[in-house]
């Protein structure tokens, strides 16, 4: 049976965002996304991905950048993950690499999302934005 965007639960939306990202699937990973979404990832100014956004297009682009950036993970591991009603936040560990600087960078970090109707409306990174600005410091 095929759940539609609105029947699927916050988990099930949050399952199907890691599915797509995990893939490289852009078009499924931007499908998870409602049309306007409370997009912030915090991080010093040096960070290519902080700040905020909100349209399908600025999200592209906000995901765009990693493979341009950064080497695939080197590890990737979701440690928690706590759910209530429409939000949830996921704890996750892994490690990169900056191409340009070849240096790399452990990020722990806390993904809070909240979906509405089987979209996610917010998503709110919260990161190690000083692990990620030295190694993107030559």
């Amino acid at each position: 049976m095929t759940t539609t965007a609105a029947a699927r639960s916050t988990d099930e939306t949050v399952d199907a965002f890691f599915a797509a990202f995990g893939a490289g699937d852009s078009e499924a990973l931007l499908g998870q996304f409602a049309d306007t979404v409370d997009f912030r990832v915090s991080g010093a100014p040096n960070v290519p991905w902080a700040g905020s956004r909100s349209t399908k297009a600025e999200i592209a682009e906000f995901f765009g950048l990693f493979p341009q950036l950064l080497s695939g993970p080197e590890s990737f591991e979701i440690t928690a993950r706590i759910g209530q009603g429409a939000d949830a936040v996921v704890i996750a560990d892994c490690v990169f690499e900056v191409t340009a600087t070849q240096k790399k960078f452990r990020n722990r970090y806390a993904l809070h999302f909240t979906v509405v109707e089987g979209r996610i409306a917010r998503y709110h990174m919260y990161e190690d934005s000083y692990a990620i600005h030295e190694a993107f410091t030559a």
